[in-house]
């Protein structure tokens, strides 16, 4: 599949947003875009978790806590507005069988998921991505956090004919029935983006086989994924990989920068050059 994967600032009809990443604020873009777009949309939105004070590990060294001016709201109430507001406009523009995957920590789920519930979003499952390299309690003051949450839902309980590949699922899991509890690792080695000087890209780069598993779970080939919080653009490689177009909308351009280097080097790979 070879696609021509561009940045844009502007357009003008749906037919320029298929395979392209969109600098911009989510809520901005996905006001220009029409009702029943998108097939399925992945959201991995701030978590609202800023540390209150510094982390070190036991050998002294700090913990890169996530700190970035987008995960910095004013409180719960604050965070609550951003919240409906942009489950609002995704409802709008996701398909009338589309589904939509949410992911969080405990930080924000459950605010996330009680406000699509109160939006009229129907939950299919939650499913548990379970880290088997999860990062340690290094004050030994609570357990291991070693999950996050993931709510998959419609837009609403009359919805029956969406997507979920029963079949493809069982392939996924030794010829059995899949389950709610998905076991990867969290991103490291070479998949983490890494600047010259070896600091992370994105302070919340996800796994791509778990967006992969999304991806295969709940599309078929030639769908179009929508991720409103782009980063640097797992959902769409993984899209991509499997044969789906996809939206991306991401307003920091240094993270579209990087998912842009990332798609050239995957198409290389492709290619086998």
């Amino acid at each position: 599949m070879n696609i021509d994967i561009k940045k844009i600032k502007s357009f003008n009809d749906e037919s320029e947003i298929i395979n392209k990443i969109i600098v911009g604020d989510c809520l901005e873009v996905m006001k220009k875009i029409k009702d029943n777009t998108f097939d399925i949309i992945f959201a991995d939105p701030p978590y609202n978790m800023q540390l209150q004070n510094e982390l070190y590990r036991p050998n002294n060294t700090k913990v890169d806590g996530v700190d970035d001016e987008w995960d910095k709201f004013n409180g719960f109430e604050h965070y609550d507005e951003f919240s409906k507001a942009w489950l609002r406009e995704a409802k709008r523009v996701l398909k009338k069988n589309g589904t939509i995957w949410v992911i969080g920590s405990y930080h924000n789920i459950f605010r996330v998921g009680n406000i699509m519930q109160d939006m009229g979003y129907w939950i299919l499952n939650d499913v548990h991505w379970i880290k088997s390299n999860p990062m340690p309690n290094f004050k030994g003051v609570r357990l291991t956090n070693a999950s996050e949450t993931l709510v998959w839902a419609v837009k609403d309980k009359k919805v029956k004919n969406y997507t979920f590949n029963y079949e493809e699922m069982k392939k996924h899991n030794y010829g059995k029935q899949m389950r709610n509890d998905w076991y990867f690792a969290i991103c490291n080695g070479a998949e983490r983006l890494k600047d010259e000087k070896g600091v992370k890209v994105h302070s919340t780069q996800k796994p791509l086989p778990l967006l992969e598993r999304i991806v295969l779970a709940s599309t078929k080939k030639g769908d179009l994924v929508f991720d409103p919080f782009g980063g640097t653009c797992t959902t769409g490689v993984a899209a991509y990989k499997h044969g789906r177009n996809f939206t991306m909308v991401e307003k920091d351009e240094n993270y579209v920068d990087w998912a842009l280097k990332r798609f050239k080097n995957f198409q290389n790979q492709l290619t086998g050059i």
